[in-house]
């Protein structure tokens, strides 16, 4: 994040840099439940899960712009979040209220194209009422935000699955839900010993790096643990179960593990980042993102 002031922007690019368009690499993970059952590229899960994918998106810049409405006092006085659109003044707030309200309605009439989407409307609908919570209510309760901001990950990768009627097994929610957890608790101890408590979070307050430690190698130990079963589990709950090239799913966990320790390091020496910033700029996350992908790639489908 740049940490001086950008050139006035244009309406447009305002409105484009307030609905933080380089977040939507998040809702990539709307393709790992296609991509695992080896569907993805059916053509009815292919269109479903693009238009899953969008409205995920639109959806999410929606929330962008209303977190930042709801912030801008607090973001003024911020060293780097002043230059946000809002904040910097080049986006009105008639003008981010108006664009919530049209993304979200576009975010929400997409599904309708998707042939029995009630299951992906109620995944929808929990993720903006946890969002909301966490936007106006619970960005400041120690345990609960982090809960919240992981809960948005597992979100929209259940929602790859319901959008086109995937079984996922018991063992991808687990490493998902605590995937997410790992990633977020690392974020927040990267920026407890980088920056310090409060400085940007009030809630760093509330967390000591001991505890932030603890927590993420808990959820680190679940995630190994968790793809682990479900890369050599041979039951119908396993990914393993359904393939005949199981080598390059068991190399895969080989990735897994080297990532999570990178990451490790990474937010011990307070250098962690946001996950969209890991995936866009991180070239040994990339790179390890990029094998572990090829793995699961010709596993499942060679």
């Amino acid at each position: 994040m740049t940490s001086t002031a950008p050139h006035h922007r244009t309406p447009l690019r305002a409105l484009i840099s307030g609905m933080r368009v380089h977040q939507w690499v998040k809702n990539g993970l709307l393709v790992v439940a296609p991509i695992a059952a080896g569907t993805f590229f059916h053509h009815g899960v292919f269109v479903h899960t693009l238009l899953a994918i969008v409205s995920f998106s639109l959806v999410a810049s929606a929330l962008y712009l209303l977190n930042d409405l709801k912030d801008v006092s607090s973001d003024r006085q911020h060293p780097t979040k002043k230059f946000r659109a809002i904040a910097n003044g080049d986006l009105s707030p008639a003008m981010a209220r108006f664009a919530a309200l049209v993304l979200g309605t576009c975010g929400f009439a997409l599904p309708a194209l998707i042939p029995h989407a009630g299951a992906f409307y109620i995944v929808l609908g929990i993720y903006v009422l946890e969002t909301l919570a966490y936007v106006y209510f619970l960005k400041s309760v120690p345990v609960i935000e982090l809960a919240l901001v992981a809960a948005g990950f597992f979100l929209r990768a259940y929602a790859g699955a319901v959008a086109s009627h995937i079984f996922v097994s018991t063992w991808f929610l687990v490493v998902i839900s605590f995937g997410a957890l790992f990633l977020v608790v690392g974020k927040r101890s990267s920026e407890l010993k980088k920056i310090g408590a409060g400085a940007t979070r009030a809630v760093l307050r509330e967390y000591t790096p001991g505890f932030l430690n603890s927590a993420l190698t808990m959820s680190a130990t679940v995630v190994i643990t968790g793809y682990c079963l479900w890369a050599f589990d041979t039951s119908h709950t396993g990914l393993s179960s359904k393939l005949h090239h199981q080598v390059p799913i068991r190399l895969s966990v080989v990735m897994v593990v080297l990532a999570m320790l990178f990451i490790m390091r990474s937010a011990d020496a307070g250098d962690g980042a946001a996950p969209e910033d890991l995936i866009l700029h991180d070239r040994t996350v990339q790179v390890l993102l990029v094998l572990w992908a090829a793995l699961l790639a010709i596993g499942i489908y060679a």
